[in-house]
Order: structure tokens, then C-alpha cells, then sequence
């Protein structure tokens, strides 16, 4: 399996997956459909699949244009049924969606949304956490619970430690800020600082970290309960 990064919108990251044996592919998050089509139109890769994790617009705003273009069958939580733009197929929590060699893990994590999954594709190592875990950093709890969120988080820091996490955003460099002045002598953080700047000074993304990176620098993640968690997510909210 090859994994694409696709930069959309502002600050988005699409990904596509394929499957080079057989040169069909799922887009995860398409926010727009045009990034999408000039890859697939350059490479020849036939899209199978859209799977969104949430149904925010910069996650779902290329789903239909996608799906009428190449025919492509959207994926979704069942609980967002009613929106996800254009959903056909209903995965649940716990789920094990499978088509050929595609093979991904369902997880519900609720907190930005009620209806957040990830898509956890176990024989690749790799999971795609929308924006509910980010590179050093969480989403904002829109729907949710401060609980639901920490809930969710430590669903994911559970995962091997060597899953590469794709999220939805470039929020890295600034995401690290925040964890620099709730954890300024930590070594691993400014490591990973430093690596950060020089793969945004080359314009690569900071995608993907890793559960190892996540677990020794993301102070929400490393953070083991719900109180200091909560205080820390409403720090960010106004950092």
C-alpha cells in the first residue's frame, strides 16, 4: 500500500491509499475534490473509495463531485448517516471494513464530533485520526464531552507504538507551543521541534507522526486524567 499526502484548503490534508497491485485507491477527507482529480487524473489510479471520519465541511466538501466523477462509494459512521454528504456504506464502532486488500478498524472517537471515526488500518500500521488526535496536539470539543475526548485520546495512545497517524491538519509547529510551556524540559519535544522546522523549512508536511512520537510529546496525550486534561484543553482553546 501506497500512502498519498494531499494538501487541501488552507491547512487540510486529504490522503490517498492505493493499492498498487491492483491501482485502485480510498481518499480519506477529500476537503476538495480538485487536488484529488489532478493526482488521480496524472497517475491513472482508479478511485474506489471516499471514507470521511466526520462530517465537517472541510472533511466532506469534495465527496459528491468525487463520487460523480468516478463512480466512488462514500464511507461513513452510521451515526452521521444524515451528514455525510452522499454516505453509502455504514461502518459502526469496532467494525472491520474490508474490501480486497483494503482493511481498516473502525473506531468510534467522539469529542469533535459525536459521530468522529478513525480509520485504523491495522496491516499497515497506520490510522487516520481526522480531527479528533493531532501531531502534538487535539481537536477543539464541538459536539462532544471534555470525557468523550479524553476517552477517545487514550483509545488511541492504546494502539502500537510504531502507528504511523495521519491527521487532518498542518497544526504541528504551532500545536508545539502549546505543549513547550506545559512540558519545556522535555527532551523528545524539543527533538521533535527541531525535526518539525526542518521538514517545514524543505515544505514537506510534518505527517505522519507516530503513536511512540505522540506518547513522549503530545502533552494531551500524555496527560492521565480527566481534570488536568480538561483545564489543558481550555487553555489551548484560548492559547
Amino acid at each position: 500500500m501506497k500512502i498519498k499526502i494531499i494538501s487541501c484548503l488552507k491547512d487540510n490534508y486529504s490522503y490517498l491509499i492505493i493499492d498498487e497491485e491492483s491501482n485502485i485507491a480510498c481518499v480519506i477527507d477529500p476537503s476538495e475534490a480538485d487536488p484529488i482529480i489532478k493526482y488521480i487524473e496524472k497517475t491513472q489510479i482508479k478511485l474506489k473509495f471516499i471514507l470521511n471520519t466526520h462530517h465537517h465541511y472541510d472533511h466532506v466538501g469534495g465527496n459528491l463531485k468525487l463520487k460523480e466523477k468516478y463512480g466512488a462509494s462514500i464511507v461513513g459512521y452510521k451515526g452521521d448517516k444524515e451528514r455525510i454528504p452522499g454516505i453509502d456504506i455504514l461502518v459502526d464502532d469496532q467494525e472491520i471494513w474490508i474490501h480486497k486488500n483494503f482493511e481498516a478498524k473502525i473506531i468510534h472517537i467522539p469529542g469533535h464530533t459525536l459521530g468522529h471515526i478513525c480509520f485504523y488500518f491495522h496491516k499497515n500500521n497506520s490510522v487516520f485520526t481526522g480531527d479528533t488526535l493531532f501531531s502534538l496536539g487535539c481537536g477543539r470539543i464541538f459536539e462532544g464531552t471534555y470525557k468523550q475526548m479524553f476517552d477517545s485520546l487514550m483509545k488511541l495512545k492504546k494502539l502500537p507504538i510504531n502507528t504511523k497517524v495521519f491527521c487532518g491538519h498542518e497544526y504541528t509547529l504551532q500545536n508545539s507551543k502549546f505543549c513547550t510551556v506545559h512540558d519545556k524540559n522535555n527532551t523528545n519535544l524539543k527533538n521533535k521541534i527541531s525535526d518539525i522546522k526542518i521538514k517545514l523549512n524543505a515544505e514537506l508536511p510534518t505527517i505522519p507522526s507516530t503513536i511512540k512520537d505522540e506518547l513522549e510529546c503530545n502533552i494531551f496525550i500524555r496527560t492521565n486524567n480527566l481534570e488536568t486534561f480538561s483545564k489543558l484543553r481550555d487553555l489551548k482553546d484560548n492559547f
